[in-house]
């Protein structure tokens, strides 16, 4: 864990999050209810592709909607992470579902259902 890690409660929190989790996506809403278009885009690719993930509505806490973005060094929401990995964001996901790669990267990592 890094010293930014321990030094920060929320990215202990998000690091925790990640670390048990395969599937998880940092979101604006909820996967059931999502409050944009760019969250709303990745559930349906998560859907489609069947894979279990839990999403965290970043809009519950200001401290976690500003910590997961310096958490990954990403300036965008929402943002995807596959066992400990950070993927992406929207036009990451989108792209490697329309490539394939989403989904064998999915595939390898056994998280898809056969």
């Amino acid at each position: 864990m890094s010293e930014t890690a321990t030094a920060n409660p929320v990215h202990s929190w998000i690091a925790k999050s990640v670390a048990e989790n395969p599937v998880i996506l940092f979101m604006k809403g909820e996967p059931e209810q999502p409050r944009c278009g760019f969250s709303a885009t990745c559930v349906q690719i998560l859907d489609h592709l069947e894979v279990e993930f839990v999403g965290v509505n970043v809009l519950q806490s200001e401290p976690l909607r500003e910590g997961i973005k310096t958490f990954s060094d990403w300036p965008t929401i929402p943002q995807l992470y596959v066992k400990g990995e950070f993927v992406g964001g929207c036009d990451i996901i989108k792209e490697m579902f329309e490539t394939g790669e989403l989904k064998t990267m999915l595939a390898e990592q056994g998280l898809l259902a056969e």
